[in-house]
């Protein structure tokens, strides 16, 4: 019996595994070559036994007569999806003695193979180059488009193959020639978003916040205040992505089958419904599949009418909130994903939606806007450092336009240059903070880097008493206060956290949204 070993890779969520395909062929009387396939394939898997028969026929290497005994290790892993098709017909093909074992050795496959025998691109290609370089394999072959997905990956190297006879000859060949590695421009945000925000200098500021310290935000006032245009602006004054979070976030978009072509740009921005399902928004399934929230990672995720989703969705997201991933898990299988996004919710500030709007037309009771309130729980409500009421527009906004008779030398765009300077202010906090801090948010500090970084002594600390008792704070409100003041000092150029950086924390909390709705 002959034996050949090559190393293929699965999706596991957002992340890949690694497979090794085993085989040996043992020749036999029989009529015709006979396959068989272990360690827990899907249905993708053993349905690729006669196309991957066909694909090696049709470049000269028909199987021969015989018994063709393939395995999956590690045999407890579930293998699933059709990455594994050129692992899977090179390995029968070096176990039927057309190919040298030892050329599979060293070389990462991956790809999905037609009963032609041509190449088609698969999703996954960096997580399976993250994955491959982590255990060793740094050398990746694929079809043309997966390949260069995976070359944008540091220190990899990466050939592409578009036919089953250029993979053997990448195998046999020593002299091949990796693909260059793509150069992706990064794009700045423009503020466009930003600038078409007339007035709410309160909201306008509360995104200032958010975007420095990497806090949450919750919007809460009458309809047509503004609420979701402001949240969609939150990316024009978050910071361009590095190159690891920009890797980060297209192995995230690859691997749910959504690769842009290159490596992403720009930060993500998610909205989805508020009649989405827990494994919509959370993940899952089976096999278990990224969320909206692990496809907002490194980027906003934004959830309109926050109260309408279902309390134990919302409540699901407590957990990433907290340490940035989501473990999904259904029977015999388990995912960890990938969640730090930045949550900007919006609501209205009772079941109508009119209180507080000046119009008159709100008639909810107190018990009403309670109970609408309380489909939050306070333990998630606890978790989002901002609350920020937002008041009716004034009229003089709304309609405000370019005086005829203003001096020529003014900007034409008022609302654009007043986007571009708090985007500067916000750029300069962040990078206080990330000086300070190497690299971490404000809303990351800890209790110990709070004491060390926000001290909290003389009027402050008073404030921060008072406000303890006065609104019945958690421990982590406690300390989200100290957060948001940190990013307060650190958006007006200050070293020291002093007590009305701690006043003005306590007035974007907003204090107890039931006491809001009093």
């Amino acid at each position: 019996m002959s034996h050949a070993r090559a190393q293929g890779a699965c999706l596991f969520g957002a992340t890949a595994e690694l497979v090794t395909v085993e085989a040996s062929f043992e020749p036999a009387d029989l009529k015709r070559c006979e396959l068989t396939l272990s360690g827990l394939p899907d249905p993708v898997l053993r349905e690729s036994k006669n196309r991957l028969a066909c694909a090696l026929a049709g470049v000269g290497l028909a199987l021969p007569v015989g018994r063709l005994h393939v395995n999956l290790l590690p045999a407890a892993l579930p293998k699933r999806g059709e990455l594994l098709d050129l692992p899977l017909a090179l390995c029968c093909a070096a176990a039927a003695g057309y190919l040298d074992p030892r050329a599979l050795e060293g070389l990462l496959w991956m790809g999905e193979l037609g009963i032609d025998g041509n190449l088609h691109d698969v999703p996954g290609g960096l997580a399976v180059a993250e994955a491959g370089r982590r255990a060793g394999f740094p050398r990746l072959v694929a079809p043309p488009k997966t390949a260069a997905e995976a070359a944008h990956l540091p220190r990899s190297v990466v050939f592409a193959a578009r036919h089953l006879g250029e993979a053997l000859r990448i195998a046999t060949d020593p002299k091949s020639v990796p693909i260059g590695k793509p150069r992706s421009q990064m794009k700045h945000p423009d503020q466009q978003n930003l600038a078409r925000v007339r007035g709410q200098a309160l909201g306008r500021h509360a995104l200032a916040v958010a975007a420095a310290g990497e806090h949450g935000l919750l919007f809460h006032g009458p309809p047509g205040t503004g609420k979701s245009l402001l949240a969609r602006a939150l990316p024009d004054l978050l910071p361009v992505p590095t190159l690891e979070e920009r890797i980060e976030i297209t192995q995230v978009q690859s691997a749910a089958g959504a690769w842009p072509g290159e490596l992403v740009r720009s930060r993500p921005f998610r909205s989805p419904h508020h009649t989405t399902s827990y494994a919509g928004l959370v993940g899952g399934g089976n096999p278990p599949r990224p969320g909206e929230i692990t496809l907002a990672h490194r980027g906003v995720l934004f959830l309109d009418e926050l109260p309408e989703f279902r309390r134990e969705t919302l409540e699901a997201l407590r957990q990433p909130l907290e340490t940035g991933r989501i473990v999904v898990s259904r029977a015999g299988e388990r995912a960890d994903l990938p969640a730090a996004f930045q949550l900007v919710a919006a609501m209205n500030p009772c079941p109508c939606g009119y209180r507080g709007s000046g119009s008159g037309r709100c008639r909810c009771s107190r018990s009403q806007i309670e109970r609408y309130w309380n489909r939050l729980s306070g333990p998630l409500l606890d978790r989002i450092d901002l609350h920020v009421e937002l008041p009716s527009p004034d009229l003089a906004d709304l309609a405000a336009g370019r005086d005829p008779d203003a001096d020529s030398d003014a900007p034409s765009n008022p609302g654009l240059a007043a986007a571009k300077h708090l985007s500067k202010q916000v750029r300069d906090a962040h990078a206080r903070a990330a000086e300070r801090q190497r690299g971490r948010p404000n809303r990351s500090l800890d209790a110990d880097e709070l004491d060390q970084f926000c001290p909290m002594r003389g009027e402050a600390r008073r404030i921060l008493k008072r406000a303890a008792i006065d609104y019945g704070l958690s421990a982590r409100a406690i300390q989200s206060l100290r957060r948001v003041a940190r990013t307060l000092a650190d958006l007006a150029g200050r070293e020291q956290v002093q007590a009305t950086d701690l006043a003005e924390a306590l007035a974007l909390r907003g204090g107890s949204p039931l006491q809001t709705a009093g």
